[in-house]
């Protein structure tokens, strides 16, 4: 690391602590202004209440303690509207539910009135930490990145399994940090779901049924490639990074009202896009995209030797920005629906939702076309398009998840667990969350046009909301970005996208994508398993002289960029679709003839 990089490094960590330190830099007092409720009855139980209890333009120091007050205030106002309705009756014209005030609308009242009640140097001044933030952020990680454009072309042994931020962790402490994390997710599901063990008790039990096939039903003793991971544990970069990115999106998730002065920074550029406050997650949009670009010219410096690399990233850079950050903004600002034209159900669950479904319909012409839009990607575009370009046309160069992970993962992509097990459980568990992903959805559009939500002994709401929960944010969140620096890059692409798994269908059995290998020319360096995401032991297959096809493959191709002899080739060929996904296919090629060896 030179001079310049030092520099570039110490600007961003200067950045980063400035982002966190925001976080408890203001001060908090609630007043009849700042409280953000628009409902007459609810506002003034509320600053009742609050008087009361003396909360009124009381300055706390912390919003801990303001948001602790502020909850205690609003179970009392709820409690005493619901007891003044029993007690006189909910007044003349008004629905029941615009009077008494009901669990769902609490969250954005503390949410948004946290927001607002904030004074102190970051609400004051906005402009000034996202310049501090953000700004000093992306100054100095392209000041750290932009000389990697100096050194030679070409992927070389660089000591990734020697660094405390990229050498991973070893089995045994990684199954303890996802475990941790697992058995946190499902306790908090149990508070989550309203004090009701069903659903957390069941994803327990499906899990350890999982574990327990894999293990002993499949005869773990069998031979196993090498595991991706440290023979010691010292990648303590690493663990803090995990730790702080479990961390945000535990707090993006559930706990949003903490993360308000980060909205705070991004109200600026929110207000210049869609003329809204910004929200939790449009600082999480934010974020995305900033990550996304910067990172992205780290990959193009560090793939620019590959002409397929250089493309592939800047069609994610360019799809997260315009497609995902930019248009759905405008779209709002124009007073049409939040809409992602590039986000596919599964992957994008909630698109046939009732309230959305509803919203799209109500928005005329344009959100006929969305709606219509979105099912014909599902039923017409994934097929076809991955018919012919496999689910890389989606995964590799479209989609939002694999753009962060082939910009912000790319790092660890070195960590994917290539033993046998890790391939069985990534084949019950992915194809599992998408057998979820079509009961849910089956469950929720019976709803919509029947208005039944009691389907046999399930309620439809329930089980969206679970699947929320700990599909949705859980797994594609805390544990499928979270786990980059522990379990590599692509933990939720690999084990949880109903999307992939619904692609790789396809992929596997029906496309004309794979890749081709000449075994003759691989010299074993494993360069191609040890930078495979996906957890492919892809050297087994070149040493035998065997396509590739994959349900898993996302089609990256830097197995091929980093292959220093030229033996792996990303093709499309129709000419045998139907029978390259047999289990052991080579081609021997002579002189005078190709002969197929199964």
């Amino acid at each position: 690391m030179n001079v310049i990089q030092k520099i570039g490094l110490g600007i961003f960590i200067i950045a980063l602590l400035i982002f966190t330190a925001s976080l408890g830099l203001d001060k908090y007092e609630l007043t009849s202004d700042s409280l953000n409720v628009s409902n007459e009855y609810h506002a003034a139980e509320i600053i009742e209440v609050a008087e009361q209890e003396g909360m009124l333009e009381t300055s706390y120091n912390s919003s801990f303690d303001f948001i602790t007050a502020f909850k205690g205030v609003l179970k009392k106002a709820q409690k005493s509207l619901s007891a003044k309705a029993k007690e006189n009756g909910v007044p003349e014209g008004v629905n029941e539910w615009d009077y008494k005030m009901g669990d769902w609308v609490l969250k954005d009242y503390i949410l948004f009135t946290v927001k607002r009640s904030a004074t102190g140097p970051v609400s004051g001044n906005p402009l000034l930490f996202l310049f501090l933030t953000f700004g000093l952020g992306i100054i100095g990680g392209l000041i750290y990145i932009l000389p990697k454009f100096n050194l030679i072309p070409g992927i070389k042994n660089d000591r990734i399994y020697h660094r405390p931020m990229t050498k991973g962790l070893q089995l045994s402490v990684r199954s303890f940090f996802l475990g941790a994390t697992i058995i946190g997710v499902l306790l908090y599901g149990f508070y989550y779901m309203n004090n009701k063990y069903f659903w957390p008790a069941f994803t327990a039990i499906v899990a350890l049924l999982i574990i327990g096939m894999v293990w002993f039903v499949e005869n773990q003793k069998q031979k196993q490639p090498p595991r991706s991971a440290s023979v010691d544990f010292s990648g303590w970069l690493g663990i803090l990074t995990g730790v702080y990115l479990i961390g945000f999106y535990v707090l993006l998730y559930w706990k949003a009202e903490f993360i308000t002065p980060w909205m705070i920074i991004t109200d600026p550029i929110s207000l210049s896009l869609s003329g809204n406050e910004a929200s939790q997650w449009f600082l999480y949009g934010t974020l995305y995209t900033v990550i996304v670009l910067v990172m992205g010219v780290r990959m193009m410096a560090k793939y620019r030797h590959n002409r397929y690399q250089l493309i592939r990233t800047g069609s994610v850079m360019f799809f997260q920005t315009a497609f995902a950050f930019l248009i759905p903004e405008i779209l709002v600002r124009m007073n049409y629906p939040y809409f992602d034209f590039k986000n596919i159900w599964p992957l994008n669950y909630t698109f046939f939702f009732d309230w959305n479904i509803q919203n799209l319909i109500n928005s005329g012409g344009l959100g006929i076309f969305m709606l219509v839009w979105g099912i014909a990607l599902v039923i017409i575009g994934i097929p076809v398009i991955t018919y012919f370009y496999g689910k890389r046309w989606y995964c590799s160069w479209v989609c939002g998840c694999g753009g962060l992970a082939e910009t912000l993962g790319d790092p660890y992509r070195q960590l994917s667990d290539k033993s046998l097990n890790a391939w069985k459980m990534e084949r019950w568990i992915i194809h599992g969350v998408l057998v979820f992903a079509v009961l849910m959805t089956g469950m929720v559009l019976y709803t919509y046009f029947t208005g039944q939500r009691q389907i046999l002994s399930f309620n439809s709401d329930t089980v969206r909301s679970w699947y929320g929960f700990f599909i949705g944010a859980g797994f594609a969140g805390v544990v499928g970005t979270g786990f980059y620096p522990l379990m590599g890059n692509r933990t939720w692409c690999r084990f949880g996208c109903p999307l992939a798994a619904y692609l790789g269908l396809v992929q596997r059995f029906k496309s004309r994508f794979r890749i081709t290998t000449n075994g003759g020319q691989c010299i074993s360096c494993g360069n191609c398993s040890t930078y495979c995401e996906m957890g492919i032991d892809v050297r087994w297959y070149a040493q035998r002289g065997q396509d590739i096809v994959r349900s898993s493959c996302v089609g990256c191709g830097v197995c091929s960029a980093v292959c220093p002899r030229g033996v792996l080739r990303l093709e499309n060929s129709a000419m045998d679709v139907n029978t390259r996904a047999q289990e052991l296919r080579a081609l021997h090629i002579t002189d005078d003839k190709i002969a197929l060896i199964e």
